[in-house]
């Protein structure tokens, strides 16, 4: 288990059941990179590999 599976399995317990717009999380990625701004790269990396899950792998 990686350290972040704690966090990631605490998001799932605690709001799991929510649904949220693609919006609201642009939202708070980027309130939560005003606050911590050391975790500006992997926001970006995280909201980038998100952004682009559906395009193909050949491009």
């Amino acid at each position: 288990m990686y350290f972040t599976d704690r966090g990631i399995e605490e998001l799932t317990a605690r709001r799991g059941d929510e649904q949220v717009s693609f919006a609201w999380l642009a939202e708070q990625f980027t309130f939560f990179v005003d606050l911590n701004p050391e975790f500006e790269v992997p926001v970006e990396r995280l909201a980038t590999w998100l952004a682009r899950l559906d395009d193909d792998e050949d491009e």
